[in-house]
């Protein structure tokens, strides 16, 4: 079972879940316990491969898996918990795991915030992950990786946010980043299969003005999908809860109290 701590207000409050980025952890949310905690019975995770999660032996056992097989981790850890519904909390790649689960068992999402969200791979990165696939195995993933840090949060004030990513990312194993890389390849058409297909669950967009690689695309699918809406943050990039964490924190927590 996957790395998981949990922090609990009371037995009646409703439950949040919180599915960090690929190379980060749990750690990204340190700037929402606080706040969130006030209210709800919070759930943390380090994704296989990633953070404490990083020294789970079975998951180096298979050479290939899904977004679909890692959202079955999150699963496993809610039904150890007996918890069986809860409002998800996510941010960049973690919102694709956080729609996969939805897909899947939407019987156990209350709502979901998707912070930084990735719905549509744009020409730009499409090209950095064709770079990443041409130069993997000759290039020290470190460098891949703090180049991919700057291109998608390039501005001063994302500095926190990239070197937060870049530490998490110290500790992964090298096969484990190639089989997240891998996921990349096969990104697109499930994107378009969630953009045809709109689940009728509540969803909170919430966007940095500056995250200029996925913005738009949200944009796009917010006007088509009738149970999302989108909130642009200012002077924020990709990692909106780290840039923005108040305005994050306010915005999420209004959302899934109206949906309760």
């Amino acid at each position: 079972m996957i790395y998981h701590k949990t922090y609990e207000h009371s037995p009646e409050a409703d439950w949040v879940v919180f599915i960090h980025g690929a190379g980060g952890s749990s750690s990204i949310w340190y700037r929402q316990i606080r706040t969130f905690q006030k209210d709800f019975n919070l759930l943390f995770v380090d994704l296989r491969g990633h953070g404490k999660s990083a020294q789970i032996i079975h998951d180096y056992i298979y050479k290939r898996y899904t977004f679909q097989d890692i959202s079955e981790d999150v699963i496993e850890v809610m039904d150890h918990l007996e918890i069986p519904k809860a409002h998800f909390v996510g941010i960049s790649l973690g919102t694709i795991l956080i729609r996969t689960l939805a897909e899947k068992h939407p019987d156990r999402v209350h709502s979901m915030v998707l912070g930084g969200a990735i719905t549509r791979l744009n020409l730009r990165s499409q090209v950095l992950i064709g770079l990443g696939n041409a130069t993997k195995k000759l290039v020290p993933f470190m460098w891949l990786y703090k180049l991919l840090a700057f291109i998608v949060m390039p501005k001063k004030r994302h500095r926190k946010s990239r070197l937060l990513f870049i530490k998490d990312a110290r500790v992964i194993y090298k096969k484990e980043i190639q089989r997240w890389y891998n996921l990349l390849n096969d990104l697109n058409p499930l994107l378009r299969y969630f953009d045809e297909k709109k689940l009728p669950i509540p969803t909170l967009y919430l966007m940095g003005d500056e995250d200029y690689m996925f913005l738009g695309p949200v944009q796009k699918i917010v006007r088509e999908h009738k149970a999302a809406i989108l909130s642009v943050i200012e002077n924020s990039g990709h990692v909106c809860n780290v840039d923005q964490p108040e305005i994050f924190n306010r915005l999420s927590i209004r959302f899934i109290q109206n949906q309760r």
